[in-house]
């Protein structure tokens, strides 16, 4: 099951994503919010529209997120392409909800940063409010689904400030979509497809199965600190293979199951 949020005359609703004749469409308007779903959203009331197929609808974040936690060095080859050892423990910093963009929306590159990089990811959705799990629960019952995020990033000033929040969080920094998917066709700790293009090309390729820390314990390690509510977003880490943008470029996230985040990038 997939979802998409979108706008239709005007406001905006959450429609659920179906294939039609091979064309993912949307047939159904969700009427109440996923996040409020307390992880069901099978069981949620929906009413029937005239099918708007989705690439061809307005689409916006599939999610409103208190916060937006991410997973920095989560690769062993990412780590080491830019210099660094590989964390003994998971590494966590923050994307403010002002940086969220909708799929199609264009990245803006700022005059503050002369190299802008994508970072493609895969993002968890979280559908249930979690706070410090027991030792024995499933972390999985916490999640509602996943998604693709491109964790785009001003690299110089990254470097130069020594902490990441203005490196990662320009306006228009945190694409994401263009659905949720459930976790019923996709499992993160057997293996999920992670790829970035670049205008067609191929740029970064990796596999959830090369995660230095898995979700299980990456939920556990932010949940001791923070509750973790339904809607919050936790960008996973990035494959090797980051690079700069220039304006004119369209970035592409690829996530198996979920399917393609694709961006332009322009010049403040």
């Amino acid at each position: 099951m997939k979802y998409c949020r979108f706008q239709l005359n005007g406001e905006a609703q959450y429609g659920l994503v179906e294939s039609v004749a091979g064309r993912e469409s949307i047939l159904r308007i969700l009427l109440t919010a996923p996040e409020e779903s307390d992880g069901d959203v099978e069981g949620l009331r929906t009413r029937r529209i005239e099918a708007i197929a989705l690439e061809e609808a307005v689409l916006l974040p599939p999610v409103r997120p208190s916060k937006i936690v991410c997973v920095g060095r989560n690769y062993r080859e990412h780590a080491a392409e830019l210099g660094n050892d590989v964390p003994a423990e998971p590494l966590l910093f923050f994307k403010p909800s002002s940086s969220l963009l909708a799929p199609g929306g264009a990245v803006r590159r700022p005059r503050l940063s002369e190299r802008v990089d994508y970072e493609g990811e895969l993002c968890v959705v979280m559908g249930k409010t979690c706070y410090q799990p027991g030792a024995d629960e499933d972390v999985r019952n916490y999640i509602l689904g996943y998604t693709c995020l491109n964790d785009v990033t001003a690299r110089d000033l990254q470097k130069k400030d020594g902490q990441w929040a203005r490196a990662k969080g320009f306006d228009t920094f945190c694409p994401v979509g263009p659905v949720v998917a459930d976790g019923l066709g996709i499992d993160p700790w057997a293996g999920v497809g992670v790829e970035t293009l670049v205008n067609g090309e191929v740029r970064q390729a990796g596999n959830t199965r090369d995660f230095i820390f898995s979700l299980d314990v990456l939920i556990r390690y932010i949940a001791q600190a923070m509750t973790l509510f339904p809607g919050d977003l936790i960008a996973t880490g990035t494959p090797a293979g980051v690079g700069p943008v220039v304006a004119g470029d369209v970035m592409e996230v690829r996530v198996e199951g979920v399917g393609t985040l694709r961006n332009s990038v322009v010049d403040e």
